[in-house]
């Protein structure tokens, strides 16, 4: 394989865990079908220097939600703290902080979508992962609500065996390429990471968006700024650098270091995808073989599966209470590594994407190596079906924990493939 040769396809899930007959339907009818509630890891003690604010938004994406909070309070982004992303298709609940020494004068946000629903002061900066997961309810439509017994069965199914840890098709964003735009980012490929950011040889792209790129491709930095939108914020952003004479790498470095380093996690997590689709097609998701890292959900440590810790029901009855799970890989630095033929499974995914591992420690943004569990409980589960003014359907509610997609549970129920725009997470 050459250098920079990608053979990851596609990054979004490729295996079903459950097999047979699913519901079928639509998600994301209208905002108001997918409800999204942060389950909050602590409470605010009611004093310090940040003013936590409980949040509820509808059709608002993050980044819109950060801009209204950076020019309401009149802080920088640093100054803003959250657990998790929510969803834009949606309407979700979640705290955010904003260190403030003062109290402002209105906490209330001037847009129609966003809406405060308390303050209160806490100690300390709220940081992602501070939270313990996500409450869904979903109302999936067209559909027969009939089908609600298949819909049980098949959740009752997955509250067996624990759901398949995906990355969904949201972090790998509306063309499906961030995993792609990452990896020429750790090889240090700035014009790559342009053409495929911009131009039209790259991943498939809107129609809208010919004209724009054709002007890229031919040099016309500045009248191909003049069309994007902040709709596409990095693509502007990099045009911008492009019209104004910045070099490949400064109209990359522009986009700004969270992005850019969103964009390699994409590709740490597209590599988790395809060895946690090789785990479901061994058929041990729910199993622990030697040389694994056993994932303790408590605490989110790993241990070494030994051939000895397999003889006996000890780790079979651990499994069996989701007290542990077998875990994937997060390459990156710090990252601790499996060995014997799960570690060269994991290794061969990680040449799939065409890097080193040494690229991916010394890359500059900070992407730190990790272990993700292979699968994750489903709590507090509830499924009935009906009709309303809007037709039939079947409500799903649920509890994931974070960093667990809500898409994969509803793809293994529907039985079909959802896009970044029929995604949820719970957080990461």
């Amino acid at each position: 394989m050459s250098s920079g040769q990608m053979l990851i396809a596609s990054p979004n899930p490729q295996k079903f865990l459950t097999q047979g007959e699913g519901i079928g339907g639509v998600i994301k009818s209208k905002p108001e079908d997918f409800l999204v509630e942060e389950i909050p890891l602590y409470e605010p003690c009611g004093k310090g220097e940040h003013l936590y604010l409980q949040i509820e938004k509808t059709s608002v994406s993050h980044g819109e939600l950060m801009s209204c909070l950076r020019r309401h309070f009149g802080v920088k982004d640093l100054h803003i703290g959250y657990a998790g992303m929510k969803d834009k298709h949606a309407v979700t609940s979640q705290t955010v902080s904003v260190h403030l020494l003062d109290d402002p004068p209105d906490i209330n946000i001037d847009h129609k979508r966003i809406k405060v629903l308390w303050a209160a002061r806490h100690t300390n900066k709220l940081k992602r992962g501070h939270l313990r997961g996500n409450r869904f309810v979903i109302r999936i439509r067209d559909v027969d609500p009939l089908k609600v017994t298949i819909a049980k069965k098949r959740l009752e199914e997955l509250q067996q065996t624990g759901m398949p840890n995906f990355f969904g098709p949201q972090r790998f964003g509306y063309r499906c390429n961030n995993h792609l735009v990452g990896a020429a980012i750790v090889r240090g490929d700035w014009q790559a990471v342009l053409d495929e950011l911009l131009g039209i040889t790259g991943t498939p792209f809107p129609d809208y968006q010919q004209q724009l790129r054709e002007l890229y491709d031919q040099g016309k930095y500045a009248e191909a700024a003049g069309h994007w939108t902040v709709a596409n914020r990095n693509e502007l952003i990099a045009i911008r650098g492009l019209r104004d004479g910045k070099s490949p790498s400064n109209a990359c470095y522009a986009i700004g270091k969270a992005a850019l380093s969103f964009f390699v996690s994409s590709l740490q997590s597209a590599i988790f995808n395809r060895v946690l689709d090789e785990r479901i097609e061994q058929g041990t998701l729910h199993k622990l073989m030697e040389g694994d890292l056993a994932f303790k959900h408590d605490s989110r440590s790993v241990f070494k599966v030994t051939a000895e810790e397999l003889v006996g029901d000890v780790l079979v009855d651990r499994l069996a209470r989701f007290e542990i799970s077998p875990s994937g890989p997060l390459w990156g630095a710090g990252m601790t590594r499996t060995a014997d033929a799960v570690g060269d499974t994991e290794l061969r995914a990680l040449e799939a994407a065409g890097i080193t591992f040494q690229s991916l420690v010394e890359t500059s943004y900070d992407q730190k190596g990790a272990r993700r569990a292979f699968r994750v409980p489903i709590e507090n589960t509830s499924v009935d079906g009906g009709v309303d003014e809007e037709g039939s359907y079947i409500r799903l509610a649920f509890d994931l924990s974070r960093g667990a997609y809500a898409t994969v549970l509803l793809r293994e129920i529907m039985q079909t493939e959802l896009d970044d725009k029929t995604s949820f997470t719970a957080g990461e």
